[in-house]
């Protein structure tokens, strides 16, 4: 049994916490000693059985303000793990490049080190050319969401291997629960997304989907508060057919409602190293439409399980929605093979994998 100290800075409904506490269910579950250091702010870490020390850590719109928060807890989080000099067999943990002030703590006092790489679009450059520094100065091992990350952004170093995100038994079990073994068509035609407040996410193209097809239902869930959103669609002309939620502890309801799911982020500025909300709709048998770069070519194959299209490119999008939502059988045969991919993406399969990298 290993003592394992997992840092997360900031908790959230995110993909990356998701998997983090996927992970630490899997490492509890093999009798490993968890502590996990992360924000106090509502997420999927926030209920894990494990003892937590609170990291302050807050997104602040201001940067400059942002940056000193990032630093100022890259401090406390060095000191947290400083503490750990004098015990034996213990292993740092890091979730995402962002948490450096663990690593270089954990170099010092000779800690074993893995990270759990997610993300590639970070900015500024030079601060993801730090983060990536110092994963190669002081890790010993880095697991890749994607082979399109380790591919595009493997760092020299550390031993390198691909582990697919999965989703937790629970959710699988409760998806199991409510979904339909023949997926029906609902009306009207209902299309869900699921993300950051972020135009690069592809907010202002999801409103425009609403906007150009009246005849759907449009259903917006958004990582953040109602007051985030009230001010982001300030002044916008938001169509009747829309409804935009803000952060939900439970989206089963809204993926069991779903006909279809969107990824409609933008590589230009936001490649998608994985898509978690693919998973999540393939589980309930939902077709989906995702970039056609990064992550979720490695889920979503073109017209099988969903389409890889670009955002940019609405009209294709709109057509390929019509044409899911008018052609029963065809939609029936991407839900079946939406399902089918689901099962290959099992949390045992992620767990042992997670298990094995602590060894």
């Amino acid at each position: 049994m290993k003592k394992i100290v997992c840092v997360h800075l900031y908790n959230d409904f995110s993909g990356s916490p998701l998997v983090l506490s996927t992970a630490i269910k899997g490492l509890v579950k093999n009798g490993h000693q968890v502590t996990l250091l992360t924000s106090d702010s509502e997420g999927f870490l926030s209920d894990l059985p494990v003892e937590k020390v609170n990291i302050p850590y807050r997104f602040h719109s201001n940067k400059l303000i942002r940056l000193f928060l990032l630093l100022f807890n890259q401090c406390l989080v060095f000191c947290q793990i400083f503490k750990y000099r004098k015990e034996q067999d213990v292993l740092i943990y890091i979730n995402t490049l962002l948490p450096f002030g663990a690593a270089l703590a954990g170099k010092l006092i000779g800690k074993k080190i893995i990270y759990h790489i997610h993300e590639t679009s970070i900015r500024p450059l030079l601060l993801k050319s730090f983060l990536k520094w110092v994963v190669s100065f002081t890790a010993n091992q880095a697991i890749y969401v994607s082979k399109y990350l380790m591919e595009t952004e493997k760092i020299v170093g550390p031993k390198s291997v691909v582990i697919h995100n999965a989703l937790s038994s629970r959710f699988t079990q409760k998806a199991n629960l409510n979904r339909k073994e023949a997926k029906e068509i609902q009306q009207p035609f209902t299309i869900l997304m699921l993300c950051s407040l972020k135009k690069y996410k592809g907010v202002d193209e999801f409103v425009e989907l609403a906007k150009r097809l009246p005849a759907y239902q449009f259903e917006l869930v958004l990582n953040t508060d109602a007051a985030a959103i009230a001010e982001y669609f300030d002044n916008s002309n938001m169509p009747n057919n829309l409804v935009v939620f803000p952060k939900q502890n439970n989206v089963h309801p809204f993926y069991q409602k779903a006909d279809l799911v969107l990824n409609l982020s933008n590589p230009k500025e936001w490649i998608e190293t994985f898509g978690m909300t693919l998973l999540e709709a393939m589980t309930y048998g939902l077709p989906v439409i995702a970039p056609p770069i990064g992550g979720p070519t490695e889920i979503v194959k073109n017209g099988a399980n969903g389409f890889s299209i670009a955002a940019q490119k609405l009209p294709a999008i709109i057509k390929t929605i019509k044409t899911m939502a008018q052609d029963k059988s065809y939609y029936l045969q991407l839900s079946l093979n939406a399902l089918q991919t689901a099962k290959s993406f099992k949390a045992i399969n992620f767990e042992r994998a997670i298990v094995a990298t602590v060894r």
